[in-house]
């Protein structure tokens, strides 16, 4: 594994905070991105109370070559989880709060009525708190060998169900430049993630939003490239950071981009003409997901 940079590393923070909002989630049996993901962020995170929910258990269908999460055949959905996740959010007096799941490609509707299902509980009991979901493409489903088909279609009948239950902020990451998903996703479709862009601008008002991790091998150019592919779809929000290898069992960084890179790539995407944007080494995909937006 290649050194991590300085400016990558993150002090491990333990206080007060931290270990209320480990025990609001642990008493209501709740996964986080944080945890699951290993992301550098989760201890600042924890300290200003909040988290990103990982909801539909902790395995996942699909197995990117990047990503820490387990990849098996995962358990039933948790009925109770839209709940406790409302309950959790009223817990940590949150205002903006940031949902994801792992991919479900045995369910039918990919999990969707279960996410429009923690929308409409949040909002019984916390009527003003600003909702961003960040999901699966809602396509493939569980086959008898245990994979996961390679369709190049969403479920649009699940983007029907997410656009009726109106999150504040719909996010789906394209993840990684066309030139190298095939070897970091290889059950993902670059185009079908940008369909599903595509497809909740083109029938809602809700703001969209994707992000891209880099250091996968991809080249400055295919960046660019990748920024004006989420643009042509309506892509509101853009998110970039640099990728950060789980284990020795995962793809290898093949370059840790300099802070003046990252400052490039804030002013390209200025000019491709993203209004809202966090692009810098930590940034993930919920990083001031409520700053963004203000």
């Amino acid at each position: 594994m290649k050194r991590l940079p300085d400016y990558l590393k993150r002090p491990i923070i333990d206080t007060d905070k931290t270990k209320t909002v480990r025990r609001i989630l642990r008493e209501k049996h709740l996964n986080t991105v944080c945890e699951g993901a290993r992301c550098p962020n989760k201890n600042e995170c924890y300290q200003n109370n909040t988290a990103t929910f990982l909801i539909m258990g902790n395995i996942c269908t699909r197995n990117c070559k990047y990503c820490n999460i387990s990849t098996s055949k995962p358990e039933p959905l948790d009925i109770d989880e839209p709940k406790h996740v409302a309950e959790a959010i009223k817990d940590l007096g949150l205002d903006y709060a940031v949902i994801t799941s792992v991919t479900r490609d045995d369910i039918p509707d990919g999990g969707a009525e279960h996410f429009a299902n923690c929308i409409k509980e949040i909002r019984k009991i916390s009527t003003n708190t600003k909702i961003e979901i960040l999901t699966p493409d809602f396509r493939g489903k569980w086959g008898k060998d245990d994979k996961c088909s390679k369709g190049d279609e969403f479920n649009e009948q699940s983007l029907k169900t997410i656009i009726d239950a109106h999150p504040d902020v719909f996010n789906h990451n394209i993840e990684t430049v066309r030139a190298v998903y095939k070897e970091a996703r290889p059950l993902g479709n670059y185009d079908l993630s940008l369909n599903v862009l595509k497809y909740i601008k083109e029938n809602s008002n809700i703001p969209t939003k994707s992000g891209l991790m880099i250091g996968l091998g991809e080249t400055f150019e295919q960046i660019l490239e990748t920024m004006n592919d989420l643009k042509n779809v309506g892509c509101d929000i853009l998110t970039i950071g640099q990728y950060i290898q789980p284990s020795k069992q995962h793809l290898e960084v093949s370059k840790y981009y300099s802070l003046k890179e990252y400052e490039l790539l804030k002013e390209e995407a200025k000019k491709i003409g993203f209004k809202k944007y966090q692009i810098g080494p930590l940034v993930r995909s919920s990083y001031h997901a409520k700053e963004i937006m203000q």
